[in-house]
């Protein structure tokens, strides 16, 4: 038997009526909030990627997809969604073309590492991205639509914030960082040994124990801002507070990927078991123009889609239900369930049908499993009577009533 691919999974019944349900809502608040939505191609050159998201980061070190396709051209599957999308901008004109331009988007990633519990070599992600915009105040927008979005799911995060410098303070800040690391070079494991050379940043957000020790008295970000960054920072957190949102600002948040600038944030929930982020994102002023396009301010962030189903699906108590599951006790009444039927969708009923007559436990226990509120049944007695059986699956009540009464004691509730 041909089996998925290790690191890939079908997604189909509960896990995929989650799945719909998360990009549903997230799609919601995003156009709440003025963004349109965009469809990218999961295909692109690898150089979008080794140059956007940069060669020290895991993820174009390690992680990507890539091969030659039959044209001899170097392509890869995507491993995030930012870089494409600021293609996409650069590619049509947008960022010649002035104003502000805000996206969302959901679809595939693929990063070839080792699978496990929240992190797949396929996996999905929920993105919004926002060009041409400046002001720290979107940076706030977008922290709360993703706020938004996990509160309407049920998700409890915490959010986290840093500042992560521009050009300026940047430099002058890593200087510091790696005199910092040279002295304790011994003491941390390969991956930030190797990181103090490519990106030394990074080694603050390694999640090796023995690392994070060894970091306790180095030099923080916030610490050395210049005046533009400290300023904007302080006018974020200001604005959140007015906002009623609780944060943390956590100075070794570093994010993964190299095009980050400024504003830096994660929400992270404990609801799976160790703390894990959920969602994150950060402001990306130089990435555009590093693709090949004009100077333009970004911000934005991607939700995982898999981890958010791993929350919804742990604190489902009890499946939803609802519609109806309409059915015969004989054959002969196959034809009067039918119509039955294609009458209560008419009305707007959800309707499943069993064409085939079963015994009564058969087809309770049918009903069940389609996630169905209500069960609808036709025997000898009811034909004769002229009547239905309805029964209410949540709260075992039931009643007889004639045909054209069906739909209104379903879509009520009530009788």
């Amino acid at each position: 038997m041909i089996q998925a691919l290790r690191g890939m999974q079908d997604i189909y019944g509960e896990r995929a009526a989650v799945f719909e349900r998360i990009v549903s809502t997230a799609s919601k608040v995003a156009r709440r909030y003025g963004y349109e939505y965009c469809e990218l191609p999961k295909l692109e050159e690898t150089a979008l990627f080794r140059r956007g998201v940069g060669e020290s980061s895991d993820i174009v070190g390690k992680e990507m997809y890539e091969f030659c396709d039959k044209g001899g051209n170097a392509v890869c599957l995507r491993p995030e969604g930012t870089a494409g999308a600021v293609r996409a901008f650069v590619e049509g004109k947008f960022d010649r073309a002035g104003g502000v331009k805000r996206w969302f988007y959901a679809g595939s990633m693929f990063r070839y590492e080792r699978p496990q519990k929240g992190r797949l070599r396929e996996f999905h992600q929920f993105g919004v991205e926002c060009f041409g915009e400046s002001s720290v105040l979107e940076d706030a927008a977008v922290i709360l639509m993703l706020g938004e979005i996990l509160k309407e799911l049920g998700v409890e995060a915490k959010l986290k914030i840093n500042s992560l410098g521009d050009s300026e303070c940047m430099p002058r800040y890593k200087a510091k960082l790696v005199a910092f690391l040279e002295g304790v070079r011994g003491e941390l494991c390969e991956d930030c040994q190797r990181r103090l050379l490519t990106n030394p940043v990074r080694v603050l957000d390694c999640k090796n124990e023995k690392c994070q020790a060894n970091l306790t008295n180095a030099p923080l970000l916030v610490e050395n801002l210049n005046d533009e960054c400290a300023a904007d920072f302080a006018r974020l957190q200001a604005v959140l507070g007015e906002c009623g949102v609780s944060f943390e600002i956590d100075p070794k948040l570093v994010r993964g990927l190299d095009y980050y600038c400024k504003t830096a944030f994660e929400f992270e929930s404990s609801q799976i078991g160790a703390k894990a982020a959920v969602a994150g994102g950060g402001r990306y002023d130089g990435l555009v123009e590093l693709l090949g396009g004009r100077a333009t301010k970004a911000v934005g962030w991607a939700l995982g889609i898999e981890r958010v189903m791993e929350i919804l699906l742990l604190g489902e108590r009890e499946k939803e239900r609802s519609g109806a599951f309409v059915c015969g006790l004989d054959d002969a009444f196959v034809s009067f369930v039918f119509a039955l039927a294609a009458n209560l969708r008419r009305e707007g009923v959800k309707c499943a049908v069993s064409y085939e007559a079963k015994k009564v436990g058969k087809l309770l226990e049918m009903a069940d499993k389609s996630g169905a509120e209500f069960f609808v049944c036709v025997g000898e007695e009811e034909r004769r009577q002229g009547l239905v059986w309805v029964k209410n699956l949540a709260t075992k009540e039931e009643w007889r009533v004639g045909e054209g009464e069906v739909a209104g004691l379903v879509l009520g509730g009530d009788f």
